[in-house]
């Protein structure tokens, strides 16, 4: 089962997940699966960054960005996450409902990592100019999940504090000093091998 640890201060480089060690591939799902399976959320517009840490080192492994404007999608940069059911389009993953947002999670916190999830709560137009940023962006080459995320939200109004880095760890540290943000770490017990989840999780 997971585990929800509330923490007051940021976590959070430069180790490489095997999600972030995907080449550069283009993916283009086709408009009728993207328009089928976009997902308003109800909630607030908001940006979220999703830092996985490795438990035994202390470093960063992979990032990705959890997007709620007019639909809510899912950046997920050189990642290896993805479900039949979400389209993919170079890295942008829409149908984000909250199964899926749980699966994304559960898929990297495991025995070795820990899932560090900062939300901010942001105005329509801002969450609207990172998706637009973020679906610009193109496929991402392996290790640079973090340089992608850094490079969307510079110039983003509320994220100046952010750095363009290379590095999941000091993204994240440099995030939860933004004002506002709301933090929480996951831990799981499940195993390393996590190649069943796709399967597992229904969606």
């Amino acid at each position: 089962m997971i585990a929800f640890v509330r923490l007051c201060s940021a976590l959070a480089a430069g180790a490489l997940l095997a999600a972030c060690a995907t080449t550069a591939e283009p993916t283009w799902a086709p408009d009728v699966e993207v328009t089928r399976a976009a997902y308003p959320h109800a909630g607030p517009s908001s940006v979220t960054l999703l830092t996985v840490i490795d438990n035994f080192r202390g470093v960063g492994a992979h990032a990705g960005l959890l997007i709620n404007g007019s639909q809510r999608v899912i950046f997920d940069p050189a990642g290896s996450w993805y479900h039949p059911n979400l389209p993919e389009r170079n890295d942008l993953h829409f149908g984000m409902t909250d199964r899926a947002v749980e699966f994304y999670i559960d898929y990297h916190a495991r025995t070795q990592y820990r899932v560090v999830v900062q939300e901010l709560a942001v105005s329509p137009e801002v969450a609207e100019m990172v998706m637009r940023r973020a679906q610009a962006y193109g496929a991402v080459p392996r290790a640079q999940c973090t340089r992608a995320i850094t490079s969307i939200l510079r110039g983003v109004p509320g994220f100046e504090a952010v750095p363009q880095t290379w590095f999941p760890k000091r993204a994240s540290e440099a995030f939860g000093t933004i004002p506002g943000v709301k933090e929480r770490v996951i831990y799981d017990d499940d195993p390393v091998d996590n190649s069943g989840f796709i399967v597992a999780y229904g969606i």
